[in-house]
């Protein structure tokens, strides 16, 4: 795996990780900033060939 799929990888992670904290302490706007930051970062993977997988 390369520095670049890693790297995107490793910050879906993180912002999944954010997104779930958000959701649960009802912080619906930083719910609605994580959510975008995921969608961009699954464009992002799809747009380079990065499968994202349940465990990503």
């Amino acid at each position: 795996m390369d520095a670049f799929t890693a790297g995107l990888l490793q910050r879906i992670r993180a912002t999944e990780t954010d997104l779930t904290r958000a959701r649960e302490t009802g912080d619906d706007f930083l719910a609605d900033v994580e959510q975008a930051e995921l969608d961009d970062l699954h464009r992002l993977a799809a747009e380079h060939g990065v499968e994202i997988t349940a465990n990503a």
